[in-house]
């Protein structure tokens, strides 16, 4: 298959090099562009709060092909550029430079951008972010052993840099506004078992309380709360969540509502106009309403599925979604959306730090979380994906093959 301008892709990391590798290996022959604001060829983020911000990991470990690879297989790329504005009618992309790239299909891979703090201090040196590998890296020159560190946020990029920064032998204090870590997305039981191994390891919290200011001359020095706590520290590290990057969109027909709203073959309601991964805010045929993931798996195999639809090939996009995050000698690993939930089952103990737990709708598994457990996760995925009621006391019967279970239940389409 050809077309004359071919296929760009706005956004150069992992959604836009997966979409760019399935096309060519579904036999597309025109041209392929990639346009991206970062000045590296698509690489994985995840490595950037774990092992390559501990030094574990080279940056060419995290790029998602050699850098040769792009020109061997027909892949322009045009880096360290902003796509600034798209053209419907005309069919091209505008970038900062001024240069037009004009398309056939286009597909919207530009992820999120960090959340800032408008608070008095923010633009102080010191006080950082994570994103991108150069935010890594200066995260990396500052965490010496000795210093200490305020992380703003505890969700899982939080505490996943916070457990990074105290194998590297920084004293650590997370500032969280809810109750505990990760308690929006793991609910209070695993949230607390997770503050308490944060705790083991030499972390404190402050919890329930949001950030006034940043205190110091030109670097910052304490992180001070609404309450008037005064949190002392050599750098600070902003993790407060992203927003979709829809930018390049604005001005035209395209809607965006919490990112770029595309139906289950990630197509927007613009003709020949796709969108895929962190940006996406697509419609999930097993979940049965709209949502919009922020997970390196999400963003990998969307990127598949895009290309596959660009080429005419697409299928619905079900996948049930997995994550994992590893915090010290811990591994916790999650399928599925526990949106809305009303039930909670646990097979093993919380308290021992090696369960695994089931997240149930009307009787229905919504989500599986293991802690320790990899294994069974991947063996309810298939509870998650077929949609059917499950007897809550077989989910916690240890004896109770999780697989076995799953293949028993028919599956189905949606819900």
């Amino acid at each position: 298959m050809k077309a004359e301008h071919g296929i760009v892709i706005v956004g150069a990391n992992l959604t836009a090099g997966a979409a760019a590798t399935t096309l060519r290996e579904e036999g597309f022959e025109g041209r392929i562009t990639l346009i991206g604001a970062e000045p590296h060829p698509p690489y994985e983020r995840p490595p950037l709060s774990k092992e390559y911000l501990r030094g574990e990991m080279g940056a060419d470990e995290t790029s998602l092909h050699p850098a040769a690879w792009y020109a061997d297989n027909g892949v322009d790329l045009r880096l360290g550029v902003l796509a600034t504005r798209l053209d419907v009618e005309a069919r091209s992309v505008y970038l900062q430079t001024g240069d037009a790239v004009p398309f056939d299909r286009l597909l919207v891979a530009t992820g999120g951008r960090n959340r800032r703090l408008a608070v008095p201090g923010h633009d102080l040196e010191g006080v950082l972010q994570l994103r991108t590998r150069e935010d890594a890296d200066r995260i990396r020159a500052l965490a010496q052993p000795g210093a200490t560190a305020v992380i703003v946020g505890g969700g899982f990029i939080g505490c996943e840099v916070a457990a990074s920064l105290r194998a590297l032998g920084v004293d650590v204090k997370v500032l969280e506004i809810l109750d505990a870590p990760m308690l929006g997305a793991l609910g209070p039981e695993i949230a607390r078992a997770f503050e308490e191994i944060h705790r083991d390891h030499g972390v404190s919290f402050t919890f329930g309380q949001a950030v006034e200011r940043f205190e110091g001359t030109e670097w910052v020095e304490a992180v001070v709360t609404e309450r008037g706590t005064r949190l002392e520290c050599d750098f600070a590290v902003i993790g407060i969540g992203i927003t979709p990057n829809s930018d390049v969109v604005d001005e035209t027909d395209v809607i965006v509502e919490n990112g770029i709203v595309v139906d289950d073959r990630c197509r927007t309601n613009v003709e020949g106009v796709y969108a895929a991964g962190d940006v996406a805010n697509h419609f999930h045929p097993l979940f049965g309403r709209r949502m919009r993931v922020e997970h390196w798996d999400n963003a990998l195999k969307q990127g598949v599925a895009a290309a596959r639809s660009m080429l005419g090939r697409g299928e619905a996009f079900a996948d049930p979604h997995w994550f994992w995050s590893d915090q010290y000698e811990h591994n916790l690993q999650m399928v599925g959306d526990p949106f809305g939930w009303d039930a909670f089952v646990v097979r093993g103990r919380i308290d021992a730090r090696n369960f695994v737990g089931f997240y149930l709708k009307e009787g229905r598994v919504l989500s599986a979380v293991a802690l320790d457990r990899p294994h069974d996760v991947r063996r309810a995925t298939g509870l998650v994906a077929s949609g059917r009621p499950v007897d809550a006391d077989l989910l916690g019967d240890e004896d109770v093959d999780l697989r076995r279970l799953a293949s028993s239940l028919e599956a189905t389409e949606s819900w």
